[in-house]
């Protein structure tokens, strides 16, 4: 495993654990593949309030560490704030409270606006203060695009720690990686296997450069992003998959092998698109709770 040093002086490990997947009605699913994955020797999990699981992934961190499988400061656990609770700092610092009672933890390792909507200015300001007060011990966003990103950079006295966004070989948003490198902000992508679109899995250039390194074509995709300083997420709920997507760490591209991935790039999403208003109010209109 490789690590990026991330603007608090943390360390955070380059691959992780995304829980995103799991039915919130099968929460013990959720928790007996989040207690497998860090049996796997996952140490970062992704999970968010929005998955309605954050208390299936608590339970997952708990056996684990009781089992002595792991320590907790040997593992790095990432939430986020869902956009019902940014519309105020008051309502931000309750959810904020919730999430930790939720996971059952005394702190967060990297806690994250999961999208630049309602008022995230406001709900940053009580991420601040949960930041100061050690309760969060890294805050970042995820989903802000350059523009917004900038805008919220300047105007913020904690600069984020992290943006989440998709990041995959047809979506290599190099100019976003770019302003993210400026602010100090550590790219981590979500979805980093495209959700299997394209034909990753089986792609025939990422298959040919795989076959050189004894790796698939999702190994290679996997291992370009880290190569580019990118942390990733892979979701799976297959033991073997989890290794799989796990062994990354054993080759090194060369840069032409790099370019080749990258040529494959769309130059947009196919998963969402941010900038449609019907998806706007899509995501505005989500309830987590009453």
């Amino acid at each position: 495993m490789e690590y990026v040093i991330l603007n608090t002086g943390a360390k955070m490990p380059l691959e992780g654990f995304g829980a995103m997947m799991f039915d919130p009605n099968e929460a013990g699913k959720a928790e007996e593949v989040v207690y497998t994955a860090i049996k796997t020797g996952y140490r970062l999990i992704d999970t968010a309030a929005s998955y309605m699981n954050e208390d299936a992934v608590g339970r997952a961190i708990k056996r684990a560490i009781d089992e002595g499988i792991v320590k907790r400061e040997e593992l790095f656990v990432v939430s986020k704030l869902w956009v019902q609770d940014m519309t105020s700092k008051e309502a931000a610092a309750k959810a904020i409270q919730t999430s930790l009672d939720n996971l059952g933890l005394d702190y967060i390792d990297l806690y994250l606006e999961h999208q630049a909507m309602g008022d995230y200015f406001a709900a940053w300001r009580a991420m601040e203060d949960a930041y100061k007060a050690g309760k969060l011990k890294a805050i970042g966003v995820a989903n802000f695009f350059p523009n917004i990103l900038c805008n919220f950079c300047e105007h913020v006295e904690v600069i984020p720690a992290v943006n989440q966004v998709e990041l995959h070989p047809f979506f290599v948003q190099a100019d976003a990686l770019a302003n993210m490198k400026n602010y100090g902000v550590q790219p981590m992508a979500w979805s980093p296997l495209a959700e299997g679109k394209h034909g990753i899995f089986t792609d025939p250039e990422m298959t040919e450069i795989g076959k050189k390194y004894g790796k698939t074509a999702a190994q290679v995709a996997l291992r370009w992003n880290t190569q580019r300083g990118v942390v990733i997420i892979p979701k799976s709920s297959n033991p073997d998959r989890m290794a799989q997507n796990l062994d990354i760490w054993d080759f090194t591209m060369t840069d032409e092998e790099m370019e080749k991935i990258s040529a494959k790039d769309l130059g947009h999403s196919e998963i969402i698109n941010h900038f449609d208003p019907e998806v706007v109010k899509m995501i505005l209109g989500m309830k987590i709770h009453q």
